[in-house]
This record gives structure tokens, C-alpha cells and sequence, in this order.
């Protein structure tokens, strides 16, 4: 056995398996990830030298050595719980600044809301908003907080899954007065189209698409989506926008509705900030926010 003693978050883990009997559900009860919650119990079991757990087909079976241990990591439980009500009582404000990232049209188009009634219940706090289609690392602290439109696949998060925000075609009326409103897909070939450039998780998204719109030609291409949904609002063309963005506009039809398609939502945060008190207010505000807009995107009978 090692001469330093492990991190309580390995017991904090450790006590998580113990009570729920699986990886899976101790990652969902501690916010975590599955493969964090592993990397946990063996490297506690690594640094004490036993065997904690056997697989079975019904989960993890906690050996002998883990029930006696069970005890002692209850007791260093209730001491840390005891020290967290003790440091949160020491100021109970909510102050500082809290780092923010999330795609273009995310922080344009839904966050602006949840960030001002945010202002107004803590009039301390501050934040700072980077956005952009390109992930930032967590771990590294490039931001503090994330809204992703792509799976996490860092460990060490706090992870909330949001749900999956559908996308489709629309247009300005203005645009369909004049260009008139294709039946099909193959008569998408004959309009204006607003659509990507380079990017390539981009174009991996389009090749999930019907072969259909693989013959289409984009007249109008940015790899930023605030610039696609700006030409939409313009009049220029058809493009791909959010469900729930666009029902805002009275002025944009959905087109060809029975033709979509989804990306999925989460709210991410470095494991180590599920304590700090103004990181917590904004993830929780986020993870609120955000199931609002993807409520109402996925209830809202869009005008045809």
C-alpha cells in the first residue's frame, strides 16, 4: 500500500458503488461519468492494496474487505458533509465570475434569457461568454461551465443530459412569395440553399442525411451557424435551423416539416466545481434554461 492516504473522492466513490450496486448507477447518482467511477474504484483499490468489488451478472459484489471498510468511509462521509455545511455558511453570497461556453446560436439565441433573470436574483455575479462550434476543454479549465451540442467525452464531469434539439428547414415568407414552396426534397435542387463550408463535424452531419439533399447546392456557405440562421431571417434562401429558434420568427415557415433531424444537448462541468457555490448557481440556472427551450421545441406546433 502506498504512504499517502487516497482522496476522499475515491471513497466518496467508493460508497457510491456500495449503495447502488453498478458503475452505472453510482455515476448517475454522483453526476459523474461511468468510466470516472471506475478509474476511481481501481485506483482506491490500487492504493490500498485489496479487492473492493467481484462482477456478477447483477453488478459489483462488494467483498469482504470492502463491507469492513464500509463503516470508516461512512464516517469520513459525514465528517466531509459536516466541513461543506460549515464553509457554506462562512458566505452564503453569490459573487465572482463563472466562464461560460456554448455554440453560436446557443448563446445568441437562448442564453441571453436564462443569463439576465440570473442578473437579476444575483446581481454579483459575472459572466464570461465564449462561443463557438469548437469544444473547449474542461479539464484544462478553458471554461468553467459548457452547453454542448456533442456527447461529453472528457472524464472528471459533472454531466446533465438536456435532450435532443431537432433542426429543420425553413424560410422567410418573403422568400417563399417569391421562390414558391418546394413539395420534396428533389425540388430543393431549384432553391436558393444556405449551408456549411468546411467544418468537419459539419459535414459528417450530412452524411446521415437522405441521398436526396447530397445533390443540393449550397449558394450561400459559412461554417458559422449565426450566419446561416441572419440569411434565413434575410430572405436569401432555405437553411437548417433550430426548432425551437425559429418558431420565434413569425416571418419563418418550416419547410418540407416531415423532413429533420436531431443533435443532442448537455451541460457539462468540471467534477471539482460541484462545490462552488456560484459555478453550481450558473449550471443549475443552464441545465434549467436549456430544458425550458428543448420543452418547448419539442411541444410547439410549428406554422406550415
Amino acid at each position: 500500500m502506498d504512504g499517502y492516504q487516497p482522496d476522499w473522492g475515491l471513497y466518496r466513490s467508493f460508497l457510491a458503488v456500495l449503495t447502488h450496486g453498478s458503475l452505472s448507477a453510482a455515476a448517475r447518482a454522483l453526476g459523474l461519468t461511468q468510466p470516472t467511477l471506475g478509474r476511481h474504484i481501481d485506483e482506491l483499490q490500487r492504493q490500498l492494496g485489496v479487492t473492493l468489488f467481484t462482477r456478477s451478472s447483477g453488478g459489483l459484489l462488494p467483498t469482504d474487505a470492502a463491507l469492513s471498510l464500509r463503516p470508516h468511509a461512512e464516517n469520513l462521509k459525514a465528517a466531509a458533509d459536516m466541513i461543506l455545511r460549515a464553509a457554506s455558511g462562512l458566505d452564503e453570497e453569490v459573487r465572482g465570475t463563472v466562464r461560460v461556453t456554448a455554440s453560436d446560436v446557443i448563446g445568441v439565441e437562448v442564453l441571453p434569457g436564462i443569463l439576465t433573470d440570473l442578473r437579476r436574483n444575483y446581481p454579483d455575479l459575472e459572466i464570461e461568454l465564449a462561443l463557438g462550434n469548437q469544444v473547449e476543454d474542461l479539464l484544462r479549465r478553458d471554461a468553467d461551465i459548457a452547453v454542448r451540442m456533442v456527447t461529453p467525452r472528457q472524464d472528471a464531469l459533472v454531466v446533465q443530459h438536456i435532450g435532443e434539439i431537432n433542426l429543420g428547414l425553413f424560410a422567410h415568407c418573403d422568400y417563399l412569395a417569391r421562390k414558391g414552396m418546394p413539395q420534396h426534397i428533389e425540388g430543393l435542387v431549384e432553391h436558393d440553399l444556405i449551408g456549411i463550408d468546411r467544418d468537419p463535424q459539419d459535414r459528417r452531419m450530412m452524411q446521415s442525411l437522405p441521398e436526396a439533399f447530397h445533390n443540393c447546392h449550397f449558394s450561400f456557405r459559412s461554417d458559422q451557424h449565426l450566419a446561416h440562421l441572419a440569411m434565413i431571417r434575410a430572405g436569401y434562401g432555405i437553411g437548417a435551423c433550430q426548432v425551437g429558434v425559429a418558431r420565434r420568427d413569425p416571418n419563418l415557415v418550416h419547410v418540407l416539416p416531415e423532413f429533420s433531424f436531431v443533435i443532442d444537448s448537455w451541460v457539462t462541468m468540471h467534477e471539482d466545481l460541484r462545490n462552488n457555490l456560484r459555478c453550481r448557481v450558473v449550471f443549475d440556472a443552464l441545465v434549467s434554461g436549456m430544458k425550458d427551450h428543448w420543452r418547448i421545441q419539442r411541444t410547439a406546433a410549428m406554422p406550415i
